[in-house]
């Protein structure tokens, strides 16, 4: 009996023994163990894409860099003063990265980690040359941003380091991986960041690598990133960035038969050299007054102003209250009661297309109310409703859809907004504001410029768009090729032209007179929008587009605290457009003015 026990156990004891065996064999964790112990990975990062313009010339490239990482396990003693040396970092930056490494020491094994990152080819050469010195340590090349132009910070956008957020996000990254944070780099991540390769190598029994492994059978190709050529004009978004220095604003242009955007301007913007080495720049762009980092362009609503009357003039069209030659007293505004919506001196009345050259107030208060008080609907909330379906077909109130990241939606007031702060008591009178592109309307520079092109394009717009094509790539771009028809027959769109033509090129009273090119038929309208934060001078704003017929730009120009729109933004979108159609500048009085205009201290004065 005794011998049994003893054998039994024996016998059990071997099975455990056997089956502790068998799970270190086929245990994946000690597998990869053992592989780490006699196989050395190293990651080859592919190239990014590059970026191009409409003309084929890049604009954003790459230049060499490397990674300087290190293999705990392999780690000698070296001289940490001639490393700081080298690398151009204070001893007590090296001593903190060392710590926390040897923190995680068990944990690494035998991987390597990333110590220096984004050395230069100058610091890599001289590394090399002393890196007997150093053992455990080697180098990763690398591509970082290159920008052979000063231009287009905030559309080009700028990569960074993933972080332990994006991490858990996004896990088909690793830690030391690079994507696109905002921008094109942002939107276009997916094609721009390549496919990640490895190189395998042997090691010995003293841990030093012998040889590729496999003869490179293992090893994984790396595959770079799709090149991007994008909608913008390079030579108009650097005159474009020139005209916007000491002003805070926005310029978008686009191309109305295709909806491309041919320059987004965000002033105060990103200089593309703090781009290339965000996180050095990341603190003084963060607190800057200015806030380079936020783009305006596609990021503000702001209230419209008087370029939205041309809207409320083509609803009221569509919706019957009014035709091309009903006209409108004005008496230097607007008097109904004890309420006054001032306006400026001009000859009255006014028909439709003089409302718009000479931005008659008046008009659009009665026009706004002959909507709003129509006998088709049974209250003022119902018109309203009616009318908010129309402004949303502009593509305002919502976001376009375009392929560039961040854009806002605008606001476009509801009936119930109105309905739950006047408890349903409240009229057309209530919100007359409305009439002139005022009160709680909002919208970006994007959809404003959109606007534009609609008119250009008497009644449709394309869906805006920054990237025309992705090389050697197939993808479906059907969003970015139909047509979004407005609410409005086209055949009210062409009063409004007319008006925007002589708001420009027409005699006396014509809002926009300074800024006529004598070879080009602009047409525009100008806006002077109240600001509704604070006692600060109002937003000057123009809409345009050129030529009159078979239009090929459209521009929206947005100047905070700039005031009257006439005086600064018409200016500007003048400039661009002749730029763009003709390569030149005739006008150097207006270009002088531009250049040498300073509103900054306009925005941050209280």
């Amino acid at each position: 009996m005794k011998k049994n026990i003893i054998f039994g156990s024996f016998l059990l004891l071997s099975i455990i023994i056997a089956f502790r065996l068998l799970y270190l064999v086929i245990d994946p964790a000690n597998k990869d163990t053992a592989s780490n112990n006699v196989m050395k990975y190293e990651v080859v990062y592919p190239a990014r894409g590059l970026i191009f313009d409409r003309n084929g010339e890049i604009i954003v490239s790459n230049l060499i860099s490397y990674d300087i990482s290190v293999t705990p396990r392999e780690m000698n003693a070296f001289d940490t003063t001639e490393f700081c040396q080298i690398f151009k970092i204070s001893r007590e930056v090296l001593t903190e990265r060392l710590n926390d490494i040897n923190k995680r020491r068990r944990q690494i094994g035998f991987r390597s980690v990333s110590l220096i990152k984004q050395a230069s080819a100058e610091e890599h050469a001289l590394f090399k040359e002393k890196q007997y010195k150093f053992t455990g340590f080697s180098s990763i090349p690398r591509t970082i941003r290159s920008y052979p132009r000063n231009l287009g910070g905030n559309l080009l956008g700028y990569i960074s380091e993933v972080d332990s957020a994006f991490l858990r996000r996004n896990p088909e990254y690793r830690q030391g991986d690079y994507t696109g944070i905002t921008g094109i780099e942002q939107s276009y991540e997916p094609f721009l960041k390549g496919r990640k390769g490895n190189s395998v190598f042997l090691r010995n029994v003293h841990n030093q690598i012998v040889s590729s492994y496999n003869n490179g059978a293992n090893d994984l190709k790396a595959i770079p990133g799709k090149d991007l050529v994008s909608t913008i004009d390079a030579n108009l978004q650097e005159f474009a960035e020139r005209l916007m220095v000491n002003k805070v604003g926005s310029i978008i242009a686009i191309e109305p038969q295709t909806g491309e955007i041919l320059c987004m301007v965000s002033s105060p913007g990103i200089h593309v050299n703090q781009l290339a080495n965000i996180n050095k720049h990341f603190v003084s762009l963060a607190t800057d007054p200015f806030k380079p980092m936020f783009n305006r362009a596609v990021m503000s609503s702001y209230p419209p102003g008087s370029v939205f009357k041309v809207v409320n003039g083509l609803i009221a069209l569509q919706e019957g209250v009014i035709t091309p030659e009903t006209r409108f007293g004005c008496s230097l505004g607007y008097h109904a009661g004890g309420l006054t919506v001032g306006c400026h001196t001009h000859s009255s009345p006014t028909d439709l297309v003089q409302s718009i050259q000479m931005s008659c107030n008046a008009y659009y208060c009665n026009t706004f109310r002959a909507i709003l008080d129509s006998r088709k609907y049974n209250r003022a909330g119902d018109a309203l409703s009616a009318w908010g379906n129309h402004v949303r077909s502009f593509g305002l109130g919502q976001k376009l859809g375009s392929d560039f990241p961040s854009e806002q939606t605008g606001t476009i007031p509801t009936t119930s907004y109105y309905d739950r702060i006047y408890r349903s008591r409240w009229g057309s009178l209530t919100v007359i504001s409305l009439s002139i592109g005022q009160g709680e309307i909002g919208a970006t520079p994007l959809q404003l410029a959109n606007l534009a092109a609609i008119i250009a394009n008497r009644g449709y717009y394309i869906t805006p768009h920054i990237i025309r094509e992705i090389k050697d790539t197939i993808v479906d771009r059907s969003a970015y090729t139909q047509r979004h028809y407005t609410s409005i027959d086209p055949i009210h769109f062409e009063p409004v032209v007319e008006g925007m033509y002589l708001a420009v090129n027409g005699g006396g009273g014509s809002t926009a007179r300074w800024s006529r090119l004598s070879k080009i038929e602009l047409c525009g309208k100008t806006g002077t929008a109240e600001n509704p934060h604070g006692n600060k001078r109002d937003h000057s704003v123009f809409i345009c587009f050129a030529p009159r017929e078979n239009p090929k730009i459209a521009i929206a120009v947005y100047v905070e605290n700039a005031g009257f729109g006439a005086t600064w933004a018409a200016p500007i979108a003048s400039l661009v457009t002749e730029k763009y159609l003709t390569g030149t500048n005739s006008r150097t009085d207006l270009l002088n003015w531009i250049l040498n205009g300073n509103l900054q201290n306009n925005v941050l004065r209280p």
